[in-house]
């Protein structure tokens, strides 16, 4: 259905559901959604019910909008609301977005800002004719996320981003040819490999790129095959699906823009900043090591003003017979399996992303029950016949161990980890164990982005658990900013933690040691047989994370100074903690897909060694009588 005749159906059912005191201004589609202008802005602040039954009739996603001219000047219209705010929301700031007419509402209580079935937001749109978005004031300050509000609002980004969408718009919305459907799947990454995920999924009239990442284990192919023919002209794809930050899945995104594509990115929320802030990084790292840097600063801010935030169980349209909802996976903040709904009632497949289907510190378990499933495209990490983990408590319990020890010999622990995820577990599980005394008094110091991506997590507690939610919905006892914590404010603190008699914690990016921070403190601490390496998440092969985790006794690392490589002794001790994974294990993995509803026709495996993919099939096949299949990269599978 093109453009045109969306408006059209809006407007004639519009005409028998809403009262005809009631007009219009104009009509307008941004992206998925239909958007009413209207001077009578005060009969749907009134009735939400009007809305809702547009919406179901004409099955789309509809917003209603008073029209600029009733708005009132932004100086009285700040006024009304200090008028109409409640002291107990605790309003921050506000912020006039002048291009679309939205208000901005940063509080501290967003709830007591909304009202009880949104009362308060409906008397600002009644009262001064702008639309109100309630946004949580950060309880930690977070700089991505700062500049990612100021930069959306900017004028002359917010004037092209609403080109951007109604141009989105006529493109979801647009004519098809008639002929036989098909619904497809190349492999463009990572099938039987960890790293560079892509897949592209096509139908008669749509082709979608989910994830682009790259392999920090393969310096000969790092990339995604975007060559392939299905893939060129970039042009040509409709939308691109971000599952989550992970840079085995988002690093290249912003290369897409590169090399000419310039249509939409759907993520969740916290997705959109974690991705952006791993991204700049993943810059600032391929420079210091004097590698290639596939693209710049410039196609990050590109992606950002390009990304359509989905949040969870929210669908939307993505092309003319594509519609998305994305599902917690469990794995990190944002991360999200995608369903995507193809034709009406047609197909259905579900991309599960990085998946842990057991409850953690840090969220709920992967959601697994769909409302509709032909196809499941599955990770298998922990695929093998024994990859199976500890449960998180004797984690816990070992990691507080191998700290004790090392503290009474005078040594200092490093720990590895990835800036988004096993960070902010290890921050709470120290926590926990300094709160309750397990541990000795010893500094901990965050080094790398995780100050900043804990600061994230903090902005977003609706995606964490109820536990931790309730900690920092509160504003009391919030673990992350316990006083235990010290972050790495410059080089030369590194250093002078680096150069320490006395015993410390150092948590350092990058997870598998391929880069950042860690590699500072691995210099000076490895050659110390007092000193000791925790390794609490996955190692990728071909990383230096995996090399030092198997035993390595001699490593080579880049000298800042001269250039080079230059050997290190490595006589520290190298521990691995198990129970911190955000994959799930063969035990879970196996569980997830006994109760999946409803029950997949295919399963086709990917984000796995080749081996482990082919156990992991072999026992789907066997125990769970489901078709399971290992794709090859560059492999299209035609599901229909």
């Amino acid at each position: 259905m093109a453009v045109e005749d969306v408006i059209k159906l809006v407007k004639k059912v519009a005409t028998e559901v809403i009262p005809d005191s009631v007009a219009f201004t104009d009509v307008k589609v941004e992206a998925s959604n239909v958007v009413l202008y209207t001077k009578n802005i005060e009969i749907f602040s009134d009735n939400n019910d009007l809305i809702r039954t547009l919406a179901q009739k004409v099955r789309k996603r509809i917003v209603i909008k008073a029209d600029p001219s009733v708005r009132k000047p932004i100086i009285a219209a700040k006024q009304k609301l200090s008028e109409i705010m409640p002291e107990e929301a605790e309003v921050i700031d506000i912020k006039f977005d002048e291009i679309n007419g939205d208000v901005i509402i940063e509080a501290k209580n967003p709830g007591r800002a909304i009202g009880k079935h949104g009362v308060i937001l409906n008397s600002v749109r009644r009262e001064i004719g702008w639309n109100p978005i309630v946004i949580r004031s950060a309880p930690m300050e977070s700089r991505t996320l700062t500049e990612i509000r100021n930069y959306m609002l900017d004028g002359k980004i917010a004037d092209g981003r609403k080109k951007f969408l109604t141009r989105v718009g006529k493109k979801v919305f647009r004519d098809t040819i008639d002929g036989e459907q098909h619904v497809r799947l190349t492999a463009l990454g990572g099938y039987r490999e960890v790293g560079r995920s892509c897949h592209l999924l096509m139908t008669k009239d749509s082709k979608v790129l989910i994830d682009c990442g790259f392999n920090p284990g393969n310096d000969k192919e790092p990339s995604p095959f975007l060559n392939a023919p299905e893939v060129t002209p970039l042009e040509g794809i409709d939308a691109v699906v971000l599952t989550h930050a992970h840079l085995d899945h988002s690093a290249l995104l912003p290369m897409l823009f590169y090399y000419g594509y310039d249509g939409p990115i759907y993520c969740t929320p916290p997705t959109r900043e974690l991705a952006s802030l791993l991204q700049n990084d993943y810059i600032k790292i391929q420079n210091a090591e004097g590698k290639k840097v596939p693209y710049g600063t410039e196609h990050i801010r590109h992606s950002i003003r390009n990304t359509i935030p989905l949040n969870y169980g929210d669908t939307t349209d993505i092309s003319p017979d594509l519609k998305l909802t994305f599902h917690n996976s469990g794995h990190i903040l944002g991360s999200a399996a995608a369903h995507f709904h193809v034709g009406d009632g047609l197909y259905n497949l579900v991309f599960s992303g990085d998946i842990k289907f057991e409850n953690t510190w840090l969220f709920d378990r992967a959601v697994n029950h769909f409302p509709r499933l032909e196809a499941l495209i599955m990770e298998s990490t922990y695929g093998g016949y024994n990859d199976f983990q500890p449960p998180r408590e004797e984690g816990t319990r070992n990691l507080t161990e191998i700290i004790n020890r090392t503290v009474e010999r005078r040594g200092k622990i490093l720990i590895p980890v990835f800036a988004v995820g096993r960070s902010q577990e290890v921050m709470l599980v120290l926590e926990k164990a300094f709160s309750e005394g397990k541990l000795k008094d010893t500094p901990v110091y965050l080094d790398g982005m995780i100050w900043e991506a804990t600061a994230l997590h903090s902005a977003y507690p609706e995606y964490l658990n109820n536990t931790l939610r309730n900690r920092i919905y509160q504003n009391q006892d919030n673990p992350f900013r316990s006083e235990i914590f010290n972050k790495v404010e410059s080089n030369e603190m590194r250093q002078e933690i680096c150069g320490r008699d006395e015993p410390a914690i150092v948590l350092a990016t990058s997870g598998m040691v391929n880069g950042g921070p860690v590699m500072e403190y691995l210099r000076h601490w490895a050659p110390e047989s007092n000193n000791t390496m925790v390794f609490v998440g996955y190692q990728a092969s071909g990383t230096m994370g995996q090399r030092l985790q198997q035993g390595a006794k001699e490593i080579h690392l880049h000298d800042r100074e001269n250039g080079g490589m230059v050997p290190v002794k490595v006589n520290m001790n190298l521990e691995t903690c198990e129970g911190f994974s955000g994959h799930s294990d063969k035990r879970q993995l196996m569980r997830y897909l006994r109760t999946i509803r409803p029950r997949p026709k295919i399963v086709l495996l990917n984000h796995g060694d080749a081996q482990k993919c082919e156990q992991f099939a072999n026992d789907i096949r066997r125990k769970v009588r489901l078709d399971a299949r290992v794709p090859h990269n560059l492999e299209t599978i035609r599901f229909m």
